[in-house]
């Protein structure tokens, strides 16, 4: 019956979460209440219901029909085909499924055009310090994001870390390309696929008896949830590149972000939860993902498998003791500590006295002397992590899963 529940939620998410679905999905545990205002938002207003109560009232009930029918497998094959923002859709597709797809394709009428082409400037300059950031840092908070690593160690993606890296890694490259919004580009398919695959996740995982075990929600995935993970990314990404100095302007800044409030838009997050500026971004990020940060049994085990990443393919530098040093030098002590990483003698005072002073000198801030072996070990751990990063791009189908993880039924 707990199952018929959350199926018939799904189904029926849009009334549901236009009334805020309170007494149905309320978790066990106390929280602090939705203070965010939607006037920070991209719209600059709003319900303010809260987002833990929202899910995706237009994919769920749809992927719950195709699972019910039988048709994920058929829908899947076919949507492989489908890579390029302007390509048609393949012949074949289910009424309902082409019918949300051409809706959900569609850029938002606030999208702007001229800073979504800055943007491109601001990821062709920085797109080093990039792929790393996104396939490591962000990498790492999210095993410290409690609902993420179960909702991630618990379904399909926990059961092949690798390919799930490879999505989350294409994710990040397709929105960094230059193309990314244009009809020959792929973000815009990428999200769509992406929201696709969530509303998979929220239909399959309240089955297995693991997940509701430990998890203190009914339905995983929610528009909060996508929120808290967004932050990970372009929030954790800016506030680093502050910290390390690197020059950005506010031309740079501004369209980086725009880029990102598209990609949140196309995920189905209403734009209401969107920030319109990073004041409002830190802002929210403050309430959202900040404290609720912490360590997690299914975190931890996430955690080592992202350690051995250059075990993947033959990269000298990215050694667990490297990447160990990296984690803590971007994430800090905390972090680290709760992740049970240890502390390197080498290579974590190296990255204390030197990634500034490399970071300048790598922007023409700076002129050294005498730093060349050192500053080349910084170079070459960067293009080894991006070398790797790009190894996980192709190829890759993002799918609606079938089942959750099989190690865990």
């Amino acid at each position: 019956m707990e199952n018929l529940n959350r199926r018939a939620l799904l189904k029926f998410g849009g009334a549901l979460g236009a009334v805020g679905a309170f007494a149905v999905a309320a978790p066990a545990t106390a929280r602090t209440p939705w203070t965010w205002s939607p006037a920070g938002s991209v719209l600059g207003e709003g319900s303010g219901v809260d987002p833990r109560q929202v899910w995706d009232p237009e994919a769920d009930p749809l992927v719950a029909d195709l699972l019910d029918r039988g048709d994920v497998p058929r829908v899947n094959e076919l949507l492989r085909g489908w890579k390029k923002n302007g390509q048609p859709l393949p012949d074949g597709l289910p009424g309902d499924v082409r019918d949300f797809v051409e809706r959900a394709r569609q850029l938002p009428s606030w999208a702007d055009q001229n800073k979504l082409a800055t943007a491109v400037e601001f990821n062709e300059k920085r797109g080093t310090y990039l792929g790393v950031l996104y396939g490591f840092a962000s990498g790492m908070l999210a095993t410290v994001i409690p609902q993420e690593a179960r909702a991630v160690y618990y379904s399909k993606g926990g059961a092949n870390m690798k390919g799930r890296i490879s999505r989350t890694a294409k994710f990040g490259y397709d929105i960094g390309s230059r193309n990314a919004y244009q009809p020959d580009g792929e973000m815009m398919v990428t999200a769509v696929k992406t929201r696709l695959a969530h509303a998979g996740v929220r239909n399959l995982l309240p089955k297995s008896p693991h997940w509701t075990s430990s998890a203190p929600e009914n339905i995983p995935i929610s528009q909060h949830d996508i929120m808290v993970t967004w932050h990970s990314l372009p929030t954790t990404v800016m506030r680093t590149l502050n910290a390390w100095k690197v020059p950005i302007p506010a031309s740079e800044s501004d369209a980086f972000l725009h880029s990102w409030q598209v990609s949140a838009h196309m995920l189905g997050v209403e734009d209401q939860y969107i920030p319109g500026t990073w004041a409002a971004a830190n802002a929210q990020a403050e309430q959202v993902l900040d404290p609720i940060l912490a360590p997690t049994p299914e975190g931890l085990k996430l955690a080592d498998m992202l350690l051995d990443l250059g075990k993947q393919i033959d990269l000298t530098l990215l050694t667990r003791p490297v990447l160990g040093a990296l984690t803590r030098f971007v994430l800090g002590d905390q972090i680290a500590d709760w992740l049970l990483i240890p502390r390197e003698p080498v290579w974590g005072p190296l990255l204390e006295v030197s990634w500034g002073p490399f970071i300048q000198v790598r922007e023409g801030l700076l002129t050294l002397p005498n730093t060349d072996e050192a500053y080349w070990t910084f170079d070459e751990f960067l293009r080894q992590f991006v070398l790797l990063y790009m190894s996980e791009l192709r190829p890759i189908s993002i799918e609606i899963p079938e089942f959750n993880n099989p190690n865990y039924p």
